[in-house]
């Protein structure tokens, strides 16, 4: 009788971090900030079409690197259960915090118990009515949750960027100053980006209940310029 193979628990968690590492490092850099007119999404994606940003609910924002296909389905799977809950009791019970605790649980049990771990980083912001009441939820592959202060990237450079990010920023950066900050600190070395090779999108904290809102074409231009 031949003896069965054997891994053990820690060799497979290992095996599994470094997998879904790998791969997210393969992503185009993001980055988000907390502003004095609200939260700023800035990422890296030349994309029109295929988007790393959107809107979750009327103040929250989601934002993710990674494997397009999964971060898509957490995306949808968080728009349905904030909609379920803002219908059944209110709008305002709908909060970031809860689905970003969400997201890490789904994020730690597919970690912990599927063969192949998700391969994406999220981000979930929520915009106060005054700036010390946003919130940034940064959730890891394997269902770890960071509460950002400020700002916060991710990606495959995301120490580096973020390192750059945090020696320049401030919270009482308007909204010209902080499309700029993230330009550049996403180019690095190389130079700011330009606009057509940016996603940009904000949550402004003065537009009332639907605070999403994307910046693009000549609105991104002129914030560049």
């Amino acid at each position: 009788m031949s003896t069965p193979f054997y891994v053990s628990p820690e060799q497979v968690m290992k095996d599994r971090a470094e997998y879904a590492r790998k791969n997210i490092a393969r992503g185009r850099d993001l980055v988000a900030m907390c502003c004095e007119p609200g939260v700023l999404l800035v990422a890296d994606n030349p994309s029109r079409t295929l988007s790393k940003i959107s809107e979750i609910y009327d103040r929250i924002a989601f934002a993710a690197v990674g494997k397009y296909n999964e971060f898509q389905m957490l995306k949808v799977a968080g728009i349905r259960s904030a909609d379920m809950k803002g219908f059944s009791y209110s709008r305002e019970d709908v909060a970031a915090r809860e689905l970003a605790n969400a997201y890490a649980q789904t994020l730690g049990q597919v970690f912990t118990h599927e063969m192949k771990p998700y391969e994406v980083e999220l981000l979930v912001c929520e915009v106060g009515e005054e700036p010390d009441g946003d919130e940034l939820y940064h959730i890891f592959y394997d269902g770890v949750v960071i509460d950002e202060h400020g700002c916060s990237a991710m990606g495959g450079n995301a120490e580096s960027v973020l390192e750059a990010l945090r020696a320049r920023y401030s919270v009482d950066l308007d909204l010209e100053a902080a499309v700029k900050l993230g330009a550049e600190v996403l180019g690095g070395e190389a130079g700011a980006l330009a606009a057509e090779q940016l996603e940009v999108a904000f949550l402004d904290r003065g537009r009332g209940r639907r605070t999403f809102r994307r910046i693009k074409n000549g609105e991104l231009d002129a914030l560049l310029a």
